[in-house]
């Protein structure tokens, strides 16, 4: 055990002093596996870790789900999702706000990244709300947060890096995501009311879009939503019916939703065949850099439970008599004292491993455990002083401050901690859904 801590905490140093998480991970894993074995035995170690990551088909669902999202992008979706939720409630006090937090819903729901989210929606929703005067706490926030949707509600790459991870079935953690999300979508329009309650010149009314304008808005996003039935409907068995008779895996569903977005892109007439290279060199580069990270942290998992950490957490557990509740709300305020210092991603790596096979001897299901983490990963890239989505917003708007960002978003991770404590209280609200797949 003591060497797994000294490992942990060479991870943490390597991570503070601004080492890659893939790199840092994976060469405290391999001197740990080397200093508790032997050199030859570290290097086979890493090289099957190589051989078999790059031969798993499984992994190739990361690449492709990557892909859907570039090709969403450059269909210009955005927009569209942006005005169909305006059209409903752009015409309500902090409407604007509303209107930025489903459309980032909708576009997380086939872009699958948070970061990408909060970006691209800034460009779409910021100019907007500028214009009626929405004060900048509350548009910026309203897109900070709304991004964070992005790693939760499906299809989801941070889930699917969770599902590799711990062996955990990518199609039940995506199912999973969907009422969890759902909540998060109510809850943060609940921020904005409250923040519209205490300050209404905040966030102004809008102009009212008749019925006409609004079915026009609607028929503009068939293809985002086509493509999540697609891709969730064949992952959950609702397309498996005459004379269909779909029912996609995780992989078969990421290659449809590529193909799909493929398709909505070149019909929009948005892709060139530059962009179209451009799409592919993208996905390459971010494949590459994922299965870099995940080939560091299997050999930190390696080293970690070589180690005998996972083993000896177990038995501190059970000489302390603490009830299975009582050691998980330990883990989540350890999760969340790290959001508050590290990257969703890091977290993620560094702390899986070490928590996943304590949590499962409690009897808690892996698919649960997956939402909560991805819960709290999304609290942590809002809160300061990392809070990425924060920084990447502060990056593309450039005149709002972060210290006026942070103010913002703190209604909306108050929500969040609530629905956390709903999620953790309430399991049933998780696995209702998976609990119905075949």
């Amino acid at each position: 055990m003591t060497e797994s801590l000294i490992g942990i905490a060479a991870v943490l140093v390597l991570v503070l002093l601004r080492m890659p998480i893939a790199i840092a991970m994976g060469i405290v894993g391999f001197v740990g596996y080397m200093e508790l074995r032997n050199f030859r035995a570290s290097i086979s170690m890493v090289a099957r870790l190589v051989i078999d990551t790059a031969q798993d088909y499984g992994l190739s669902v990361v690449p492709l789900f990557i892909l859907m999202g570039l090709f969403v992008n450059k269909g210009g979706l955005s927009r569209e999702l942006y005005q169909v939720s305006n059209a409903f409630l752009g015409h309500l006090r902090g409407g604007l706000a509303m209107a930025t937090i489903v459309a980032c819903a909708g576009f997380a729901a086939i872009c699958g990244s948070s970061l990408a989210t909060a970006a691209t929606m800034s460009k779409v929703a910021l100019p907007q709300m500028r214009k009626y005067g929405y004060a900048d706490s509350l548009s910026t926030a309203s897109i900070a947060s709304g991004g964070t949707l992005g790693i939760l509600i499906p299809p989801s790459v941070i889930l699917v890096i969770y599902g590799l991870l711990t062996e955990t079935s990518i199609g039940k953690l995506f199912v999973a995501g969907i009422v969890p999300g759902v909540i998060g979508i109510l809850f943060y329009l609940a921020a904005v009311r409250w923040t519209v309650a205490r300050n209404p010149e905040a966030g102004p009314a809008g102009e009212r879009t008749d019925a006409a304008g609004r079915w026009r808005a609607l028929r503009s996003v068939w293809a985002v939503l086509l493509l999540f039935l697609l891709v969730i409907g064949g992952l959950y068995g609702l397309l498996d019916i005459w004379p269909l008779n779909l029912a996609f895996s995780p992989t078969e569903a990421a290659g449809m939703g590529a193909a799909g977005a493929f398709l909505i892109a070149l019909g929009r007439r948005t892709l060139t065949f530059r962009g179209t290279m451009q799409v592919l060199i993208e996905t390459a580069r971010t494949t590459a850099t994922l299965f870099a990270v995940l080939i560091g942290a299997w050999i930190f998992s390696n080293f970690v439970n070589l180690a005998g950490l996972p083993e000896a957490l177990r038995a501190a557990v059970t000489a302390a008599e603490l009830s299975p509740m009582t050691v998980m709300l330990m883990i989540l305020a350890i999760y969340i004292v790290l959001g508050c210092v590290f990257e969703s991603l890091s977290m993620l790596l560094l702390t899986v491993p070490i928590f996943f096979p304590l949590v499962t001897s409690l009897g808690f299901d892996p698919v649960w455990f997956g939402i909560i983490v991805v819960v709290v990963t999304e609290i942590s890239l809002i809160t300061p002083p990392v809070g990425l989505n924060v920084f990447v917003l502060k990056g593309v708007v450039g005149d709002v401050s972060t210290g006026t960002i942070f103010r913002g978003v703190t209604p909306f991770w108050v929500v969040d901690i609530l629905r956390l404590i709903l999620l953790v209280a309430f399991p049933a609200l998780v696995m209702v859904l998976p609990n119905t797949m075949g």
